[in-house]
């Protein structure tokens, strides 16, 4: 028998992730109450149908994809109609958190009654053409949910404890989010000190690959790094025992924050990086 999903919220990756199950015969159930109009028409042309907690809380997994700063709030909102559901749910939180922060939704969500994994998604949304993205999962009821392979996701199942996951995720991204903060930092750099051309001419010569990659990476930032501030946020946690570390992410996020105003507002930062990764012509 089908297991019906629900995914939570229908964003960019949640609604691919939602119509990649419905291309392949899943029920997909998504929460739409004061949603923007956007939002609610995305979800409709994957396929996904809104629901009430109520109907969230009968599915048989769900599947929370969300900003890191809202995922323990989705777990709090939804737990009194986990609780009260007849059968529990699998409940996976899929956001990228530190392990700890994990381990606080596990204790939200297990109070209910109803199990819990942790996820961790590497890699862009499901599009045609394309396999990924991967989501590991660790924890007990892992393979109980790695069972959505059958209906087109890839789900790697983490060695280890409910936190394995998140850990894979967080160094994965800390490497290739934070690198981009970097680079992104050295732009404006060279940017303000009339450099940038001489810079880029560099690059592109002594470090083709590395150019290519910082400038297809960049324009593609700028509508993520509200998002991409909590998650530095809880990388800066998840390194925390290196108190380098922990400025250098906890630094990126600031970075962030400030290309993410910048991009709702003047722009002035973004024109810069465009102006660098735009090819010669």
């Amino acid at each position: 028998m089908q297991p019906i999903v629900s995914v939570i919220a229908p964003g960019m990756m949640g609604s691919a992730v939602g119509q990649r199950l419905v291309e392949n015969g899943i029920e997909v159930r998504t929460a739409l109450a004061g949603r923007s109009e956007a939002t609610v028409a995305r979800a409709k042309a994957a396929g996904m149908v809104g629901a009430s907690d109520e109907q969230i809380a009968a599915s048989d997994i769900i599947l929370s994809i969300l900003p890191p700063g809202d995922a323990l709030g989705l777990a709090e909102r939804l737990a009194p109609a986990l609780r009260a559901a007849a059968k529990k749910p699998v409940f996976v939180d899929c956001n990228a958190l530190d392990p700890a922060t994990v381990l606080r939704i596990a204790r939200v969500v297990q109070e209910t009654g109803a199990a819990f994994v942790d996820g961790g998604i590497v890699g862009g949304p499901p599009k045609a053409g394309y396999n990924g993205p991967k989501i590991y999962l660790s924890g007990e009821a892992a393979p109980r949910v790695a069972e959505l392979t059958k209906y087109g996701l890839v789900m790697p199942i983490q060695p280890g404890p409910i936190g394995a996951a998140s850990a894979m995720k967080m160094s994965y991204a800390g490497i290739t989010k934070g690198f981009t903060a970097l680079g992104a930092a050295m732009m404006l750099a060279a940017s303000r000190g009339g450099t940038a051309e001489d810079l880029k001419a560099e690059l592109s010569s002594s470090q083709p690959a590395l150019f290519a990659w910082l400038t297809r990476q960049m324009p593609n930032m700028y509508s993520k790094a509200y998002r991409w501030v909590a998650e530095m946020e809880e990388i800066a946690q998840f390194v925390g025992e290196d108190p380098a570390a922990r400025k250098f992410y906890e630094g990126a996020a600031r970075l962030y924050e400030r290309i993410a105003a910048d991009y709702d507002g003047e722009r002035k930062e973004v024109g810069a990086l465009d102006a660098f990764c735009k090819p010669k012509g």
